[in-house]
């Protein structure tokens, strides 16, 4: 069997054991035919690549000036797919097992203030009220405001937020189900503005006859048939940019990094905030603990008497 065709019989396992999304398998295949090449300019394959052919190939992601994160995320892609064939008896040993992982500095997150996501969904929101003759707009514009509120009322991710079912937010509802990564679902609150928002959108959709019959809670006319996270991703940046906020400041993820963090700073718990995230690791959750201590000394430093200037 040739490497290429192992690899993707161990994406094809991915895709079916593991439950990998498309983007997730898209990923893998990319850094796996590089490793792949990377054997084949010397002779190897996946079937006799040795401890040092794996280290030699992260080093030479390391001399060619890629990051730490990159280093370790292909690291990770070639782990997986020496563990499938040494788990599948087509190795008798994992040659990645002593690797070393590459050292990694994980970023704090960007986050909005309270202030700046507030005047946000104010002028959004406004917006969406102005009276206005061209219907087209009046939806979109509905649509966007709902979908702001919701993503920041919830802290989905914004490939939940695009793809939620036409009936997951309707009168009396007060959480919604998402099924998130590897297939799991999860329980997240949809409050009172949020829901009055979606559920405004959806009377003046039904009135306006379009999208009649579509399963998604926020359609388009998309190849996908819902709002694209590319499009909500542009429309949140050019609001941003009006209200004078940088817009490489502002994305979907980071209004999902806010959500985390303002309910962090009022008190909440950081198991409840992992749950509501959908993290697998609360590792991952921890690192909003980080922004929260990176800002009190900010302002320990910016405002006490006795700071050095």
């Amino acid at each position: 069997m040739s490497d290429a065709t192992l690899i993707e019989t161990y994406l094809e396992a991915a895709s079916i054991e593991d439950a990998a999304s498309d983007n997730t398998l898209i990923a893998y295949r990319t850094d796996l035919d590089l490793y792949r090449s990377f054997l084949a300019g010397r002779g190897r394959g996946l079937l006799d690549a040795g401890t040092a052919d794996v280290e030699d190939f992260i080093a030479g992601l390391a001399a060619e000036g890629y990051a730490a994160a990159t280093q370790a995320r292909r690291l990770s892609a070639v782990r997986q797919l020496h563990k499938f064939l040494y788990t599948e008896g087509r190795r008798a040993d994992d040659p990645t097992a002593r690797v070393d992982r590459p050292r990694t500095r994980r970023p704090l997150p960007k986050v909005l203030s309270v202030d700046e996501v507030g005047r946000l969904m104010d002028a959004v929101a406004a917006a969406a009220a102005e009276p206005i003759e061209d219907q087209a707009e009046v939806l979109r514009r509905a649509r966007f405001s709902a979908m702001l509120e919701t993503l920041y009322a919830s802290g989905l991710r914004v490939s939940e937020l695009v793809a939620l079912p036409a009936g997951a937010i309707r009168d009396g509802i007060t959480a919604i189900t998402v099924r998130g990564k590897g297939a799991k679902d999860r329980l997240v609150p949809i409050g009172n503005k949020a829901r009055a928002a979606v559920l405004a959108y959806r009377r003046l959709l039904k009135v306006s006859g379009r999208h009649a019959g579509s399963p998604f809670l926020f359609p388009a006319s998309s190849e996908a048939g819902h709002v694209t996270r590319q499009s909500f991703a542009r429309d949140l940046k050019d609001a941003a940019a009006r209200l004078g906020i940088s817009s490489d400041k502002v994305s979907p993820h980071v209004l999902r990094h806010a959500f985390a963090s303002h309910l962090l700073q009022n008190g909440a718990d950081l198991r409840i905030v992992q749950e509501l995230l959908g993290h697998a690791d609360i590792g991952t959750t921890e690192i909003y603990t980080h922004v929260l201590e990176h800002r009190l000394a900010a302002l320990v430093a910016d405002h006490h008497p006795l700071s050095e200037p």
